[in-house]
């Protein structure tokens, strides 16, 4: 039986606040112009994706639908990717540990504001 990490757990729980943020992306849309459409108050779009709420999949799947998108799952067996990486973390340095979370906030800042081409 597979024992999620940290990082996947945090993962799981940010979960339909980036695939929100992606689809708004994708698709160029706002988060109030996401509300609007999707017939909820903007500040849900908010929470969902800050962390503060998370959605049932009907709702997540309304969502998107409200910009022509939909979630598509499919089940793979356990990869232990991240629980590595977790380790690895967690034997740094706290300079080093540091280090990388700011890049790695600087890289999802940047992929957060970015636009489609």
């Amino acid at each position: 039986m597979a024992v999620r990490g940290p990082k996947r757990t945090r993962d799981a729980q940010a979960f339909a606040g980036n695939v929100l943020k992606l689809a708004r992306i994708k698709t160029g849309v706002s988060q109030a112009e996401l509300a609007r459409r999707a017939g909820v108050p903007a500040s849900t779009i908010s929470k969902i994706e800050n962390g503060q709420r998370q959605p049932s999949f009907p709702m997540l799947d309304r969502l998107l639908a409200a910009v022509d998108l939909e979630l598509r799952t499919r089940l793979e067996p356990y990869d232990d990717h991240d629980d590595v990486l977790d380790a690895r973390h967690a034997a740094a340095s706290p300079e080093q540990r540091a280090r990388i979370d700011a890049q790695h906030d600087a890289t999802v800042e940047a992929f957060t504001h970015a636009r489609p081409a």
